[in-house]
Formats: C-alpha cells, sequence, structure tokens
C-alpha cells in the first residue's frame, strides 16, 4: 500500500528532529521511524493531519489483532504520539489524535541485579594476563561502580576523564551531560589501563576525542564486544542468571538505595530524567527485604 507523500516527508522531518535536536542515538531513531511508517503504511494515502481520533482507534484495534506483545503495543503508540506531538509543534496538525489513546496495561517489572559476591566472582575471573582482558576487566569494574550505561562506557574519550578528581564526564540519553564517581582503587586500575595496557592492543594518543577503550585495530570498542566479553566469563564460572552489561546499573542502584543514599543522588548519578525511573530502586530493595526476612526469620 502507498503512503501518502506529505505523511512521508514529515517522517524525514521526524527523524532530523530526533537526531539533530533530540540528539537520539540512531537506534532509537530507528525504533521511532519503523513504528510510524508501519502507521503511516496502513493509512495508505490519508495524510496524517485528516486522522482523527477514532481513526487512531481503528489502527490500534488493527495491532491488536497482530501478535504484538502489550510492550510492543506500548512502543509503537509512543512512537506514534511523540510523531503527532512533533507535527502539533509545527503546527502541521491542529491537535494529537493520539492523546486519548489508552496503551495496554504493562506489569511492572523488578529490574534483576547481582549480589556483591556475584559481581565480585565475575571480576575476579576475568583473565588479565592478556591487554584485551585486562582492558574487560577495568570495564566490568566501571560499570559496577559508577552504574553507567554500555553505550555511555564505549562512548567514553580521553577528554572525559577528570581523573585528578575521581570523576568521568559521561555523556547520557539524548546527550545529556552528567558527572560519575570512581573510587580510588578502580582509578588505579584505569590509570594502569592507559599507561600501559593501552598501547599493548594498539597505539593510539591518549588525549582529547580519542576512544578510551578500542580494539586491536584501535577503533573505538563496540558494545557488541563488551557484551561477549561478559557471557565468556559468565559462561566460564556457571553463573545460574542471564548476565548483561546493564545488570551491573540495576545492582549498582540497587546497593545505593540499600546503604542509605538519598534517592535524588541516585537519580542523579543514573542520570534519570524523572525520579519514578530511580524510585524502582527502592521497591527492589524492599522485595529483597522481605525475602532475607521469610528465609531467616523463625515465625516467617
Amino acid at each position: 500500500m502507498a503512503v501518502n507523500n506529505k505523511s512521508k516527508n514529515y517522517l524525514k522531518n521526524f527523524e532530523s528532529y530526533l537526531k539533530l535536536e533530540k540528539n537520539f542515538s540512531s537506534h532509537t531513531i530507528r525504533a521511532y521511524s519503523a513504528d510510524v511508517l508501519c502507521f503511516l503504511i496502513w493509512a495508505g494515502e490519508v495524510n496524517v493531519n485528516e486522522i482523527d481520533a477514532k481513526k487512531f482507534s481503528e489502527y490500534l484495534y488493527f495491532i491488536s489483532q497482530m501478535n504484538y506483545t502489550k510492550t510492543t503495543i506500548a512502543r509503537k503508540i509512543a512512537s506514534i504520539r511523540a510523531f503527532y506531538r512533533f507535527l502539533y509543534n509545527m503546527e502541521i496538525v491542529d491537535y494529537n489524535p493520539t492523546d486519548t489513546a489508552k496503551g495496554p496495561k504493562l506489569p511492572k517489572s523488578l529490574p534483576d541485579f547481582l549480589s556483591e559476591d556475584e559481581i565480585e566472582n565475575i571480576l575476579t575471573n576475568i583473565k588479565i594476563s592478556s591487554p584485551a582482558g585486562y582492558r574487560n576487566r577495568v570495564i566490568f569494574e566501571l560499570l559496577w561502580v559508577t552504574g553507567m550505561r554500555i553505550s555511555e562506557l564505549s562512548g567514553l574519550n580521553y577528554e572525559d576523564l577528570n581523573l585528578e578528581q575521581n570523576e568521568i564526564r559521561v555523556f547520557g540519553k539524548g546527550a545529556k551531560e552528567r558527572i560519575v564517581l570512581i573510587p580510588n582503587k578502580t582509578k588505579e586500575l584505569l590509570l594502569n589501563y592507559i599507561e600501559n595496557v593501552s598501547n599493548l592492543i594498539h597505539k593510539t594518543e591518549h588525549n582529547g576525542k580519542n576512544p578510551l577503550f578500542i580494539n586491536n585495530n584501535g577503533y573505538r570498542l563496540q558494545n557488541q564486544t563488551i557484551r561477549k566479553a561478559l557471557k565468556t566469563v559468565v559462561d566460564s564460572i556457571e553463573l545460574n542468571k542471564h548476565v548483561t552489561p546493564h545488570i551491573f546499573r540495576h545492582s549498582f542502584a540497587t546497593r545505593l538505595i540499600e546503604k542509605g543514599a538519598d534517592l535524588r543522588i541516585v537519580q542523579e548519578l543514573l542520570g534519570h530524567q524523572s525520579i519514578s525511573n530511580t524510585q524502582i530502586y527502592t521497591h527492589v530493595s524492599m522485595e529483597r527485604l522481605k525475602t532475607v526476612y521469610e528465609s531467616a526469620h523463625p515465625r516467617a
């Protein structure tokens, strides 16, 4: 089915807006674009400004008949809603037909996390006898002590380091800048990587916008390589959990909350725009408290 030409151009403008003004990643832009394009294909020759709430409800019924999960349907609605919000701000449409749309109720799932012993088991079983192994040890140490996202870590450049103050500048979602802190032990590991190990992987200049973590060709280390390295060590110790780099972030936040850290401070360290995203870690800690109580108290 053909897509209305004007609508197609609006989508291109929306993609440019997400890239240039919202600073979204290419992965996120592709996801938004794909969701909106599916909607435009369904609409066919109908222009986006001719679609009202009733017509959008028809689309919701259409996708509800397909084998999409609730999460996927909710994501599609969010993408189209953002598209129409853009069109409204550009004065292309008079109102947003998705405003009254209700997506499926999603179950609130608590994030998985690792215990301190499990993390130490992973870290101590990374073979640091090779330069790449030592690099990986530093990477997972950083993920654990800072709560960085994997994309934030792989995106680090030398100019982002302020090791005299034990600080690292991080660019999160939407290129939002924040500062994360590292303890002295981690700083020593990182300095040794920079001064003695990095050039054994590939000789590069340790300054400016040059990437901090590199592969054997001197290029920026990719997220997939980091995931693969983590899977290798987790498989070797036969840890009976699904472990991803992001679980280090959940573990970092959970541990801070358990130790009594202020929620606003945790929000700042994680780079959450809304504190509601941070509050889930208080629920994680409460669930853990209940588990410990039920297993330890004789009356439980």
